[in-house]
């Protein structure tokens, strides 16, 4: 018996594991796919013809950037869903409105009039009974400590330059969004409650915790 069908995870389920910058993300993601034999969904930004413009001057670009992501995340979610399933994805399409979209309009680096377009088009492609929502949405979750520790030790010189105050910032918007989110059932895992890279029998304890979220949370 595999591992997927120890814990009772279907075939094809769609789990997108969220959270800030330094919590682990990616290394969920592949960590997940590799224990259930499932696909990943990773965030390509090598592509992105906005993300150079956008750091040079949010005010022009941030609009841009998001409808960018909005258009090329959706894509993404038709695609797997479309396949049949079975993929784990890195960060979902939900944060860019809860958080990204909200902070550049809170923020003026978004007008109110594109804020309000962006809003509009959000709702009309992923608001809707049509949209394929998430089996299940994991958040992982720390305190401001220990992400800020984690940042430091990756060590990717972009972020060790980047003021301790955004990554607060950050902190903060992701623990409103997750504590009002309910677009898909919510896993939330503190990031001090496993090791995925010494130890990899970690993974287990999730995957039971997931497998139990899917087959008690499906509507």
């Amino acid at each position: 018996m595999n591992l997927r069908e120890k814990y009772n995870i279907p075939h094809d389920a769609v789990i997108t594991i969220a959270g800030t910058v330094g919590v682990g993300k990616s290394t969920m993601t592949h960590a997940l796919a590799e224990a259930l034999d499932f696909r990943t969904s990773l965030e390509k930004v090598d592509t992105n013809p906005y993300l150079d413009k956008f750091y040079k001057d949010f005010e022009r670009w941030s609009f841009h950037l998001q409808v960018y992501f909005l258009a090329e995340r959706f894509k993404e979610q038709k695609r797997i869903f479309e396949y049949g399933g079975g993929f784990i994805q890195d960060r979902s399409i939900y944060e860019d409105t809860g958080i990204f979209a909200k902070m550049h309009h809170e923020k003026g680096t978004m007008t109110p009039t594109d804020y309000e377009t962006y809003r509009n088009l959000f709702d009309a492609m992923v608001m809707t009974p049509y949209f394929p929502h998430p089996h299940l949405l994991v958040y992982l979750e720390g305190t401001l400590d220990d992400v800020v520790d984690r940042i430091k030790e990756r060590g990717r010189p972009m972020e060790q330059e980047t003021p301790i105050a955004y990554w607060e910032e950050m902190h903060g918007r992701y623990e409103n969004w997750i504590n009002s989110f309910n677009s898909c059932p919510i896993l939330r895992i503190n990031i001090n409650d496993y090791d995925l890279v010494d130890e990899n029998t970690s993974i287990e304890p999730i995957l039971e915790k997931i497998g139990h979220f899917i087959n008690h949370s499906r509507y």
